[in-house]
């Protein structure tokens, strides 16, 4: 499943090494590290380390949508439509 995300990103952006410190592909690790966690959890209920490392990451990838909502709201509303995950709140 994570090869097919990473894969499926790369080759939209046609470029292999220069877009992996990029916001999208930041996104797509944490989102692919976020459905790993949900399924473990699942699983174990009273993993509480685990809940607090998914809490963490989501908190991370969380702050990475806003600031790409904020810079380019097109790439932000192409990113969440690819990757099928919730826009974020606004206060």
């Amino acid at each position: 499943m994570k090869m097919e995300f990473i894969s499926f990103l790369s080759d939209s952006e046609e470029e292999k090494e220069e877009n992996r410190g990029s916001v999208e592909f930041q996104v797509l690790g944490f989102t692919n590290k976020i459905r790993r966690l949900t399924s473990h959890l699942e699983l174990h209920k009273k993993d509480y380390l685990s809940q607090r490392g998914l809490r963490k990451i989501l908190g991370k990838r969380q702050r990475l949508l806003s600031y790409l909502a904020k810079k380019n709201r097109v790439r932000y509303k192409q990113l969440i439509g690819e990757l099928s995950i919730r826009e974020i709140k606004t206060r």
